[in-house]
C-alpha cells in the first residue's frame, strides 16, 4: 500500500510540474497552485513552468504580484512575498540547503522573506535566509547570499549595492499577458 501511495503522489507531482504548469490556463495554473500553498492574494498573476518544491509548501504570495515563467519556489522552508512584487524569469529562491559539514549531508530550512515593491530581474537566485527590503531591485543574473536593505539596487555575484531606489512606490502590478 505505501508503495502505491508513493507511486500516486510521484505521478500526481510529475502532473502538476510538466502538464500543468505548463497548460496556457492562468485560472487552472492558479487553481491547483492554491493547493500546493499556504496563502496566494488577489490578482496574483503566475506564468507558465512555476517549480514549487516541498510536499507541504509554507509558501505565502501577497496581492497584485507578477511571477513570470519558469520560476522555482523552495517551500520547504517559509517564503513570504509580498504585495506588489515582480519576479522575473528563470529566477530561484531557496529556503533549503545542505551542510557541507554534516557527515550525513543534512538540510537546513532557512526562511525568505520578500518585502512589499521588491523587483527581481531575470535569472536571480536566493539563497535560503535572506530577506529583501521594501521596495529593493535586484539586478539580473545576480546572486542574493545577504539581505538587501529597504530602497537598495543590488547586482552582481555576490549581489552589492550598486544604488538606491529614490521614488514613492505607489504602483501595482497589473500586467496580465495572455499567453506566458
Amino acid at each position: 500500500m505505501k508503495r502505491i501511495k508513493k507511486f500516486l503522489f510521484g505521478f500526481l507531482k510529475y502532473l502538476f510540474r510538466e502538464w500543468i504548469m505548463f497548460y496556457p490556463c492562468h485560472t487552472l495554473r492558479i487553481f491547483f497552485i492554491k493547493l500546493f500553498t499556504q496563502h496566494i492574494g488577489a490578482k496574483v498573476y503566475i506564468g507558465m513552468g512555476l517549480d514549487l518544491r516541498g510536499a507541504k509548501s509554507k509558501i505565502k504570495i501577497g496581492n497584485n504580484v507578477f511571477i513570470n515563467r519558469n520560476v522555482l519556489l523552495d517551500g520547504r522552508g517559509e517564503l513570504v512575498i509580498g504585495n506588489n512584487v515582480d519576479i522575473g524569469q528563470e529566477t530561484n529562491i531557496w529556503t533549503a540547503e545542505h551542510d557541507p559539514n554534516d557527515e550525513n549531508h543534512q538540510t537546513n530550512l532557512y526562511p525568505v522573506i520578500i518585502e512589499d515593491y521588491v523587483w527581481i530581474a531575470t535569472r536571480v537566485t536566493i539563497l535560503p535566509g535572506v530577506k529583501i527590503g521594501k521596495g529593493a531591485v535586484v539586478g539580473a543574473g545576480s546572486i542574493v547570499t545577504k539581505d538587501v536593505p529597504p530602497m537598495t539596487i543590488v547586482a552582481g555575484t555576490p549581489a552589492r549595492k550598486i544604488g538606491e531606489r529614490k521614488n514613492s512606490l505607489q504602483y501595482k502590478m497589473a500586467n496580465r499577458p495572455w499567453f506566458i
